[in-house]
């Protein structure tokens, strides 16, 4: 158990990375290689707005925690997207089976430029940083290619506890891991799932990348994070005397 008492929790995709392309990208991608297909990218989007873990967070699936499980439990998203953009049903099916491998293959996924030196920074003002993400289970791998292992204490990751942000249980499993800091905070790219899901588990939370009119605490890059907590923290410190 870790006893930071200043831990910063991160949102992975969108926040701190992301992959080239995104879903349907990879669909697009799947059927470019293994199918011969050039279909556009953006007939997938439709096929992929609903059906994953995340679009129904509510619902735990504490019975797809390994990858096997997990992956299988989006088989007939991938086989029906392939379907409805035109391929034939064999054709689908064995395309579907490819998405998981590309998706996840690490020569796709990149660092945002400002994410090390944002970590760094906060690290030597006492900071600890941890993940909480919504990702697929081989997140750890990739954290590992993009060379992040070392920056985080814990890794939070849905498709590994079953809970998927904003449900109220991936944020309490993640105060647990970190000890229960003192003071804890959540940075991520989403105003629901980030921003409100944290803050309905008693956590201020930062919107990184993106903007929103209802969420109080926004930076358009990570350097702005530092900037933030530290506002915070002398603000509770001015609120005591």
């Amino acid at each position: 158990m870790n006893s930071a008492k200043k831990v910063l929790f991160w949102d992975f995709d969108g926040t701190l990375g992301y992959r080239e392309g995104m879903w349907s990208g990879t669909l697009a991608q799947v059927a470019r290689e293994q199918g011969g297909l050039d279909l556009p990218v953006e007939a997938f989007r439709p096929h992929l707005a609903q059906g994953f873990y995340w679009h129904d967070p509510h619902t735990p699936h504490p019975h797809l925690t390994t990858a096997g499980a997990w992956w299988q439990g989006l088989h007939p998203l991938f086989r029906d997207a392939f379907r409805n953009v035109g391929c034939e049903a064999d054709t689908a099916e064995r395309l579907a089976q490819h998405v998981g491998p590309a998706y996840t293959h690490p020569a796709a996924w990149r660092l945002y430029d400002d994410v090390c030196p944002a970590l760094d920074a906060l690290s030597e003002r006492g900071w600890t940083h941890a993940i909480i993400s919504n990702h697929v289970p081989e997140l750890g791998e990739l954290l590992a290619h993009l060379g992040l292992s070392a920056c985080f204490a814990a890794v939070i990751n849905s498709a590994c506890v079953g809970y998927e942000k904003p449900h109220p249980a991936i944020y309490a499993h993640a105060l647990r891991e970190m000890g229960d800091p003192d003071v804890a905070w959540m940075v991520g790219d989403n105003p629901i799932a980030d921003v409100q899901g944290a803050e309905q588990a008693g956590l201020p939370a930062i919107l990184l990348r993106k903007t929103h009119p209802s969420v109080r605490y926004q930076s358009q890059d990570a350097h702005g994070v530092l900037e933030l907590v530290e506002k915070a923290a002398l603000s509770r410190t001015a609120n005591r005397l």
